[in-house]
């Protein structure tokens, strides 16, 4: 394969996900490539070489004489998931907490800090956008840190499955924005006295508690 073939790939890739994620494509939707072609707006050799990553991220499953079957939302992928999502983030934070720079921590909490205090007063819609970014951020950036190749691909490919789970919507409810940043904060007050005990357990309450949302309970 040719970089442009290659990139073809990759964009086919990403335009699956960015429609997936917007519901444009459904969790257990059959599909054809044909039919990709058209959702995604990618050339059919792109989507012909795409399948296969699709299929080794679990996001896609082929079935005989149907065709392209999108993952399905049930309880062993939430619970595989969120374990996974545990497993990788005790890891990354633990180590975070280690050898992130004071500049890197003062940061953070200024900014989740800032942006708790705006939301105690009310959450626009710009300020939840924000929020959720913010979100996906701090995860990546400590997860990134590790500087791990293929556990940051792991922790975007499952960090998609997270948000289908979360009740059909890929971003933070306006009556979440409190709860999580305050969430984060225990971390964050964690890491700002470098301690990996309490940084590790912050952490494992904000996943459980991001796994009960997803469940509903």
């Amino acid at each position: 394969m040719n970089r442009s073939e290659r990139r073809l790939r990759d964009d086919a890739y990403s335009s699956f996900t960015e429609k997936l994620l917007a519901r444009d494509i459904q969790p257990g939707q059959i599909v054809s490539q044909r039919e990709l072609v058209e959702l995604t707006g990618m050339p059919l050799g792109a989507i012909r070489e795409m399948i296969p990553r699709l299929e080794a991220d679990g996001l896609i499953r082929t079935v005989p004489k149907r065709g392209l079957q999108v993952l399905s939302i049930d309880l062993e992928l939430i619970r595989n998931a969120f374990q996974l999502r545990r497993i990788i983030e005790s890891e990354a934070f633990a180590s975070f907490c280690k050898s992130a720079s004071d500049a890197d921590i003062e940061r953070i909490a200024r900014e989740h800090r800032d942006t708790l205090r705006e939301a105690e007063h009310g959450v626009t819609p710009d300020l939840l956008s924000r929020a959720q970014h913010m979100d996906w951020a701090f995860h990546d950036l400590v997860i990134d840190s590790l500087g791990n190749r293929i556990i940051s691909d792991i922790h975007r490919v499952n960090a998609i499955k997270i948000r289908l789970i979360r009740n059909s919507d890929t971003r933070m409810l306006p009556e979440l924005v409190v709860s999580v940043m305050s969430e984060h904060l225990v971390i964050i007050n964690a890491l700002e006295v470098r301690d990996v005990k309490k940084t590790v357990e912050a952490v494992h309450a904000h996943v459980d508690s991001a796994k009960r949302r997803a469940l509903g309970v």
